[in-house]
């Protein structure tokens, strides 16, 4: 049997990692196909077709039966004139093409509006979005580096790449614009961060948002109109819901931003902290057997991309049995320690 008969294009639509490389989604999955596309070059033709599907706008008309239509029609011809049957036939059918015409049009225009609505909101705005456990490296338009965690969005409009929506937890190196001092905005739900050039990091989780200033200077604005001025070292949370704003040092013990390098990296911290950056990047509940299970410290580096390497090594620095079932991980004693 022929095995490249099986890349046709049906293939394609139903391949979750192929739509990510059309869409340009997911920079590993782009590197896969775009391997796999020097190699077999005789399916480049079915690859584009397939591409073009993927990208395109689907627009499927759907107009109404022939019983709505006479139901319609029964409503609005006495409106129009055309109650009394005994008028001048050709009058009649004049004044129903008219009626009919100019029913046509007001349905092609509110239809040509709608789509060029969808068109707008299609082309427009930029979005990047990764799965749970995806870390991905992005440069913006104006050369600003993103590096995006497990379970997070950015998303700006094409004419205004500077002004980046954040959900989920993301790490920005700001390109400075000497010439025109072009400010660079991330918005959360909580707060604005206002940027000239500088390394900073954003975590909107918990239904707060962390920012942490490695180098430079940014401004952070509220919605009560309120600006906050960072320095270097610094930690802001802020969340609208408990109206609580939180200034502290950056220190070793301060988690943020350990997941860029693909491996976590701590320095004595519990493994509750530990757990929980498991929750919010792969979307687990974590459970304990025990409360002083959640105390436990842990230092060193872990890989945070593979989840069943992530859980194997958090058992062995911890001594603990770490059980994956669904969505839940059950932290319990290990009977060998």
């Amino acid at each position: 049997m022929n095995n490249s008969n099986k890349f046709d294009l049906q293939y394609f639509l139903t391949d979750s990692s192929f739509k990510n490389w059309a869409k340009g989604l997911n920079k590993n999955d782009i590197d896969y196909w775009n391997n796999w596309l020097q190699n077999n070059p005789q399916h480049i033709e079915t690859v584009e077709n397939a591409k073009s599907i993927v990208v395109g706008i689907k627009f499927k008309p759907q107009f109404p039966n022939n019983e709505k239509v006479d139901q319609e029609l029964s409503k609005i011809l006495p409106k129009i004139g055309l109650k009394n049957s005994t008028k001048n036939p050709f009058t009649k059918i004049q004044s129903l093409n008219k009626a009919i015409y100019f029913s046509a049009a007001a349905v092609v225009l509110i239809l040509l509006s709608w789509t060029s609505l969808s068109l707008l909101n299609v082309h427009n705005t930029t979005t990047h979005q990764t799965n749970f456990g995806e870390i991905i490296d992005l440069k913006l338009p104006d050369g600003t580096s993103v590096v995006l965690n497990g379970n997070s969005e950015i998303s700006y409009e094409k004419d205004n790449p500077r002004f980046i929506n954040l959900k989920g937890e993301a790490y920005f190196r700001v390109k400075s614009i000497p010439s025109t001092n072009a400010k660079f905005w991330v918005i959360t739900n909580d707060l604005k961060v206002e940027v000239l050039g500088t390394q900073f990091h954003v975590n909107t989780r918990e239904q707060k948002t962390n920012v942490v200033l490695d180098e430079g200077s940014i401004h952070l604005e509220f919605k009560n109109g309120d600006v906050t001025k960072m320095i270097p070292g610094e930690m802001v949370s802020f969340s609208n819901k408990s109206n609580e704003l939180i200034h502290k040092k950056v220190t070793v013990e301060t988690p943020y931003a350990l997941w860029r390098g693909g491996t976590y990296s701590f320095n004595e911290i519990p493994l509750k902290e530990v757990m929980f950056n498991l929750e919010l990047t792969y979307g687990l509940e974590v459970r304990y057997s025990s409360n002083h299970l959640k105390d436990i410290p842990i230092s060193g580096g872990i890989p945070n991309q593979n989840l069943k390497i992530c859980i194997a090594a958090i058992e062995k620095a911890t001594g603990t049995r770490i059980i994956n079932k669904g969505n839940i991980l059950q932290v319990q004693e290990n009977p060998i320690y």
